[in-house]
């Protein structure tokens, strides 16, 4: 399913709660440089996002006859691309949950439940 077939269904399913759009990912980037590893079978695409900071994607070919330098820009931007879906929903969740901080007057708790590692409860016993 294409980016544009998903945004349709959730416009048509009316979900309209707080969400990033593809348009505003692309609207971080800033600018991008590909480069082609000595190997000559791995493409790297950065995006320079609009605060500075980077991602990377890749691409790679197993035998270098298969090398194509057009399809490995659209791979590797891409790949690099999916990175900044994270970051930036970690950037809206933050403000969400600051702007409910602010509404209720209360704090929030910071951390919703301790996870325990096995290391934990070893120490525990002893």
């Amino acid at each position: 399913m294409s980016e544009q077939q998903i945004e349709q269904e959730i416009k048509d399913k009316g979900l309209n709660a707080p969400r990033l759009t593809p348009a505003d990912i692309d609207a971080v980037i800033s600018g991008e440089t590909f480069t082609v590893l000595p190997s000559g079978k791995v493409m790297v695409c950065e995006l320079t996002l609009i605060n500075g900071y980077t991602v990377r994607g890749e691409s790679a070919t197993v035998s270098k006859e298969n090398f194509n330098l057009e399809i490995g820009e659209k791979i590797s931007r891409e790949n690099a691309r999916n990175q900044i879906w994270q970051l930036e929903g970690y950037l809206l969740q933050q403000s969400l949950h600051e702007g409910a901080r602010k509404q209720t007057g209360f704090p929030i708790p910071e951390t919703i439940g301790v996870v325990k590692t096995a290391a934990d409860s070893v120490s525990d016993l002893g």
